[in-house]
């Protein structure tokens, strides 16, 4: 079993800057990829922006691309969520997330961070 703890949420202005951080430990090896997901009050939980283990391919939700950016450190089992230039609709509970088989799906997840931004 893989625990994730994030950290770094908080409230902020429009155009202003969050990093997340989200620390695996457990059962962190074979890791396959990890990424970071959002939902919204009284929406679904999306997909934001997700990493290979090996950190040479990224992904990100269309929202997001240009504004976010992810990144990870394994020598500290740990994935970054740089967000820029925020706006009001990037509100949401953030969730980091890793995927431990070669499929690449998503099986443990973190308990959240909020992310709140004012206009």
């Amino acid at each position: 079993q893989v625990l994730l703890v994030e950290s770094g949420g908080g409230l902020v202005q429009a155009g202003g800057s969050l990093r997340l951080t989200c620390v695996a430990s457990g059962r962190t090896f074979p890791m396959y990829t990890m990424g970071w997901f959002r939902q919204a009050p009284g929406k679904e939980r999306e997909f934001v922006a997700r990493i290979s283990w090996s950190g040479d391919r990224t992904s990100y939700a269309d929202s997001v691309k240009g504004r976010f950016t992810i990144s990870k450190d394994n020598a500290k089992n740990t994935v970054y969520l740089q967000m820029n230039s925020l706006k009001p609709e990037d509100t949401a509970v953030y969730y980091c997330a890793a995927g431990t088989t070669p499929t690449g799906t998503f099986s443990s997840w973190g308990q959240g961070t909020q992310v709140t931004v004012s206009s």
